[in-house]
């Protein structure tokens, strides 16, 4: 009996290690550097994934655990994995192999221990380097595989601007040799730093804002290349090469709350905003390398609070707060119109993939959902074990047939690929 008994055990064990070694190696050689993807555009390239879970979601490869809290998600390069939370009045970066082994964790600054204390940002990975924004303003580049700090600046000491509410929170985001962010106050809004060194390419002039909560989007339309971001009180875009203003469109809402990465497509640029502010759409127009921007649409009916918008084949996908309470919208790209609104697993961020949108809602059930401009369904849904604190804000990840979902100290990493 007992030989049988340890015998199956064996075997049990001997599955889980093949299954744990097969999904490294599908994992291995797959890219997810920056917040939402390499493209910035939060869309899986990804095939071969699974069109529906078992019921309580699909295989637990492995949980990590002592990533300190916070609602940063994870970035994925070259066979580490990484994330930010704080520990011990500490923001503390960590990378872990794709197994969910620690390599290496470092202090890189305070952490902010105010309203909802914990990290925000996600690493950006490149060329070696990574690349993070704390909550208090201190943009560092560490070597990526060993943690080794090379430079930090404090934005907002340099640049002399008072923080936000909550705390910055966007990612970094790289042009070339440059890196992007958005101090905001009375010196500037933007500013392009060197990757080397972190010393100043160039700062954009003042909108008399503070910064917002927004990730900046770099994008080109007449032959002009931008930087689009929202401000606590508007939607701007500087020249990403000079930094010169290009345009300031004012767009407010309750405590300053904007947050969503702008999309811009086909000559116009969205943003949505929580607390009954809803969507905005602005029109483009290009003479003499200015650029102007005006109302194309406005709409209620998507209120995007902080989980995220997807741009996909001419509609846009999101969760809603106010109106609309805790449903998946779908608007209409050029118009504005309303396709539908329909009750999913509730408010909370999205990613895609293979077809499908991974929902991910505040209270940490995830649902994957087959969804058109004709309609949605939901096909299957699981929650999360019981290990993280605070609510799910953390976007989900899917990369190297995992979906990687982070809530509060714990890291879940599920395998989704198809067999």
């Amino acid at each position: 009996m007992l030989a049988r008994l340890t015998t199956r055990r064996l075997s049990v064990l001997m599955g889980i290690v093949t299954v744990l070694a097969v999904s490294i190696a599908h994992a291995a050689d797959a890219q997810w550097p920056r917040f939402h993807g390499p493209m910035g555009d939060n869309i899986s390239r990804e095939t071969g994934l699974l069109k529906s879970w078992p019921d309580g979601g699909p295989n637990l490869l492995w949980k990590a655990e002592g990533l300190g809290e916070g609602y940063a998600t994870v970035a994925v390069a070259d066979g580490l994995i990484y994330t930010a939370g704080n520990k011990d009045d500490k923001t503390m970066l960590t990378a872990l192999d794709l197994s969910g082994k620690q390599v290496w964790q470092k202090p890189v600054g305070p952490a902010w221990t105010r309203d909802y204390p914990g990290t925000r940002a996600t690493p950006t990975i490149a060329e070696g380097r990574l690349y993070y924004e704390t909550p208090l303003g201190d943009v560092i580049c560490l070597n990526a595989k060993d943690g080794e700090k090379i430079w930090s600046v404090n934005i907002l000491e340099k640049f002399v601007a008072d923080n936000i509410r909550w705390g910055l929170s966007e990612s970094i985001v790289l042009d070339g040799d440059r890196l992007i962010c958005c101090p905001g106050g009375p010196e500037t809004a933007v500013v392009a730093l060197k990757k080397s060194d972190g010393s100043l390419v160039w700062k954009s002039p003042p909108v008399n804002d503070a910064t917002a909560y927004a990730t900046p989007r770099i994008a080109e339309f007449g032959g002009v290349r931008m930087v689009v971001t929202l401000t606590a009180k508007a939607i701007i875009a500087v020249n990403a090469d000079n930094g010169e203003l290009l345009f300031r469109h004012p767009h407010e809402t309750n405590y300053d709350v904007n947050v969503l990465t702008p999309i811009v497509h086909d000559g116009q640029v969205f943003v949505s905003t929580g607390y009954g502010r809803g969507s905005v759409s602005l029109r483009l127009k290009a003479t003499g390398g200015k650029i102007e921007a005006e109302q194309a649409w406005e709409s209620k009916e998507m209120d995007n609070h902080h989980g995220g918008v997807i741009l996909l084949d001419g509609h846009l996908y999101g969760t809603t707060h106010n109106k609309n309470r805790d449903k998946l919208v779908c608007l209409e790209w050029k118009t504005g119109e309303m396709r539908w609104a329909e009750k999913m697993v509730g408010k909370g961020s999205i990613t895609y993939a293979d077809g499908l949108f991974y929902c991910w809602n505040e209270k940490g059930s995830v649902g994957l959902v087959k969804a058109s401009p004709e309609g949605a369904e939901l096909i299957s849904q699981f929650k999360i074990p019981e290990g993280g604190e605070g609510p799910s804000w953390a976007h989900p990840v899917v990369c190297g047939g995992r979906l990687y979902l982070r809530h509060g100290d714990v890291l879940f990493v599920y395998d989704v690929k198809a067999r």
